[in-house]
């Protein structure tokens, strides 16, 4: 017996001699096609979609921080807000977004190229999805991938008017803009983390450390 064999008989002694009920997959397989909402696993989470991101974002699976400001030109302050509770310069990588470069930025220094080991970069996310509290960015000119990677605390910007409740209702946005697609999307969940290191959870492994999200205007 090969160990091919021998895994494969493992695997049928596990399902107790089940057998598989054919038309039953191929309903289901045609549920799949019917829309997201027959497929989607039901769930208890109702409310505001702008309330049930930034709970997300804040329950231990997710452990980011979040802010809320009522306009774009709120985020300088609350970018001086998150640096001076954790004593952090006034430093900051700012991704070259239009709408985050034309903010008044006055009493930081902005570097002119993301260092590798950038203490502080800000950004722009494309839309926030509050089924897993994630951030979507599109690379693009606006959005150099490495600036979601390099620094150690990453401070995000997103509309209230982009968050979405599902992972589809962003796939749905997205190609509504009709835009093409871009060559890289990162959906962001959370500071980085790995737990292949004995089991221990690690922070910054491949990625900030630390993840700050700013809520801006209402939905």
């Amino acid at each position: 017996m090969t160990t091919r064999d021998t895994i494969l008989a493992a695997v049928r002694a596990g399902l107790g001699g089940q057998t598989v009920d054919a038309d039953r997959v191929r309903r289901e397989a045609a549920s799949l096609l019917e829309g997201s909402e027959a497929a989607r696993p039901a769930s208890a989470a109702v409310g505001p979609v702008v309330d049930l991101f930034a709970a997300r974002v804040i329950s231990p699976k997710v452990s980011a921080s979040i802010d809320h400001i009522e306009n774009l030109q709120e985020m300088p302050a609350a970018v001086a807000r998150y640096l001076d509770a954790r004593g952090l310069a006034h430093r900051i990588a700012l991704q070259p977004a239009a709408a985050l470069q034309g903010l008044d930025w006055r009493g930081f220094e902005l570097p002119d190229t993301l260092a590798a080991n950038e203490p502080v970069g800000v950004g722009m996310a494309l839309w926030g999805i509050a089924e897993t509290g994630s951030l979507v960015f599109h690379s693009g000119p606006e959005t150099p991938i490495l600036a979601n990677f390099l620094p150690l605390h990453h401070i995000v910007l997103v509309r209230a008017v982009s968050i979405v409740r599902y992972l589809e209702d962003y796939a749905a946005a997205a190609q509504a803009t009709g835009r093409p697609p871009p060559r890289n999307v990162n959906i962001i969940t959370g500071a980085s983390g790995t737990t292949d290191i004995e089991g221990s959870l690690v922070l910054g492994a491949h990625g900030p450390k630390y993840l700050h999200i700013v809520i801006a205007g209402a939905p």
